[in-house]
């Protein structure tokens, strides 16, 4: 896990090992977002109104990350006693890597040939979340298009301490982490170590969510 040529909070490599779960093929789209927010009267999320996020198949955009932990309580509440939730850091990282180790993109050091425009951005808005081939893993578009929440506390230094075990991020801190690209950046593909964060209140529309859930 992470990098020894990316930014400081990615560093150090180190090797981790997490239990067997699983992880949403693709993003939440903004269909199932939306019965979310018919059955529970929750605000819609920023810009919902906005053609550009409209369409049933594209990823939700405009969601903090406090909207996202109550849509997993929601959605745990509707899936006969199987809870979801937001993966750490450290499954995401495994499941983009796919049961490799040292590259720097899904399936290898380069841009995926599947990425639209090469990679290149910034782009009028996300692509639908079935774009592209998944991974050995099953999962589809990560690394990409959105940066997706993870439920971890953000800390620079934490690679440095974290347990070898199921680490699960910072004790405490003011920003949740996030992985993966965004179609409003000028590559919109992230590294696989590539960390980001975000106050866990903001509602950007590069940012959104996939589920994840215990074995």
């Amino acid at each position: 896990m992470g990098s020894a040529d990316g930014q400081a909070d990615e560093g150090p490599v180190h090797r981790v090992w997490v239990a067997a779960f699983e992880l949403a093929v693709d993003p939440v789209t903004r269909a199932a977002y939306a019965r979310f927010l018919a059955a529970t009267g929750r605000s819609a999320p920023r810009e919902w109104d906005n053609p550009r996020f409209a369409a049933a198949d594209l990823p939700v955009v405009g969601v903090s990350w406090n909207d996202a932990v109550v849509y997993c309580l929601w959605r745990s509440s509707q899936d006969g006693g199987r809870p979801v939730r937001l993966p750490t850091e450290a499954e995401w990282e495994r499941a983009a890597r796919d049961g490799r180790e040292g590259e720097r993109y899904p399936g290898g050091d380069a841009i995926p040939a599947w990425v639209p425009n090469g990679g290149r951005g910034p782009l009028d808005g996300p692509w639908p979340v079935a774009l592209g081939p998944p991974n050995d893993f099953g999962v589809r578009g990560i690394a990409a298009n959105i940066h997706e929440w993870c439920a971890d506390w953000h800390a620079r230094d934490y690679y440095g301490r974290s347990p070898a075990r199921n680490p699960g991020g910072a004790a405490s801190g003011r920003r949740r982490a996030s992985r993966g690209g965004s179609w409003r950046h000028a590559v919109t593909i992230s590294r696989l170590a590539a960390r980001s964060k975000l106050d866990p209140a903001f509602r950007y529309t590069d940012y959104g969510f996939r589920v994840a859930r215990d074995l």
